[in-house]
């Protein structure tokens, strides 16, 4: 070893040492904000508060990035590091808030509670202190007696079952019990309640999978039905459990459903067909790739992961669903003129008119996307 590396390692020791102690006061100071987190849950919890607060996460996160520039320090590393330990602290808190119910004891049955989605509702409420009863296909014989008392019916099946369900269920209901569904279509299902039920209805549609092992910041569509005071409280539980409510009339979810559902799917599902049809490498392809096209067939390889029935039912669930699929193929086959004639100002100037139309929004994009993007690369 020569004197310029022992030189170095005399020098390099010490820092390093000086950083292996700073480490450990940024774990000692992490400890010590998480015993803080557990007084605010406990406070929380005695008062029903909801979990995620956005002004108070979003103000701290804006004056993080002004110390941090202060500082002589990256904002958006300080923003980063900072939502990783805002995300931690609100699962914990989210999965303490699991055991606080706004009416415990209550009477919950769940009708096709044996589907993923259906257990993962089972356990929250069970969780919250909830009696808590799964009614599945081979308990309709004791139908009658498990909806005894129940003050709440949530139904769980899958989409193209729902309607005849709600009418089989009913009759054993009482008029007090909350009816409610968790189906991503909401306009018949609710029209099919509310003709059906004497009692408070109102539908529910989660906007993510059951794998999500957790509400923390998941939305939850609410389409009202009838007696909203009669239901307040399961919408409060939701947001106990760190949901975020969106309300919406069951016509107006179904219309923005065929855009985020049906039509993303069923664009994702053309273009995988089209890779397959080509027989694309796709190994080989994502040797060359960009992290953004490795995102994109990153989604396409994750529908083709998935339940083939479920994504049909999603995707062929309605008329107006079919016809707007119909309507975006024919779209399409405006653009083949285009190309056949190499016509790039055409492209040029249809780019330019649509990114007008989609006005601020694309900033926005283009940093969420960048975030994915770097969080893509520094895994892969």
């Amino acid at each position: 070893m020569g004197n310029d590396d022992q030189t170095f390692n005399t020098k390099i020791i010490p820092l390093r040492t000086k950083i292996d102690n700073i480490d450990s006061q940024i774990l000692s100071l992490l400890k010590q904000r998480h015993a803080q987190v557990e007084h605010v849950v406990k406070l929380k919890k005695k008062h029903q508060i909801p979990v995620y607060h956005p002004a108070r996460e979003e103000d701290l996160i804006s004056k993080l990035r002004i110390q941090a520039q202060n500082a002589n320090l990256d904002p958006d590393f300080m923003e980063d590091l900072y939502r990783v330990i805002l995300r931690q602290s609100r699962v914990e808190q989210t999965g303490q808030m699991e055991h606080k119910g706004i009416r415990p004891g209550a009477k919950v049955l769940i009708v096709g509670g044996a589907g993923q989605m259906g257990r993962f509702f089972a356990s929250l409420f069970l969780k919250s202190g909830y009696d808590v009863k799964i009614l599945t296909r081979q308990d309709w014989d004791n139908a009658k007696q498990l909806c005894k008392n129940v003050d709440l019916c949530l139904i769980s099946v899958p989409i193209e079952k729902t309607e005849t369900i709600i009418e089989q269920i009913v009759p054993f209901l009482e008029p007090k019990t909350l009816l409610a569904d968790l189906t991503s279509i909401k306009t018949k299902p609710l029209e099919k309640m509310l003709a059906a039920h004497p009692g408070p209805v109102t539908g529910l549609h989660p906007i993510f999978g059951p794998t999500s092992g957790s509400l923390d910041k998941q939305i939850i569509v609410v389409t009202p039905g009838r007696d909203s005071d009669r239901c307040k409280w399961l919408k409060e539980q939701l947001t106990l459990w760190g949901g975020i409510i969106v309300e919406s009339s069951a016509a107006e979810h179904d219309e923005i459903m065929e855009i985020v559902q049906a039509l993303r799917h069923f664009a994702t599902f053309c273009f995988g067909q089209f890779l397959y049809e080509r027989g694309t490498p796709l190994e080989r392809t994502l040797e060359f790739s960009s992290p953004i096209y490795r995102l994109e067939l990153g989604m396409v390889g994750r529908l083709f992961a998935q339940d083939s029935s479920l994504y049909a039912e999603i995707i062929f669930a309605t008329p107006e669903r079919r016809n707007l699929l119909k309507e975006f193929i024919s779209s399409l086959s405006q653009h083949f003129e285009m190309l056949e004639k190499n016509d790039k100002d055409l492209f040029i100037s249809k780019f330019k008119h649509i990114a007008r139309w989609f006005g601020p929004f694309s900033e926005q994009a283009m940093r969420e996307s960048t975030f994915l993007i770097n969080k893509l690369t520094e895994r892969f």
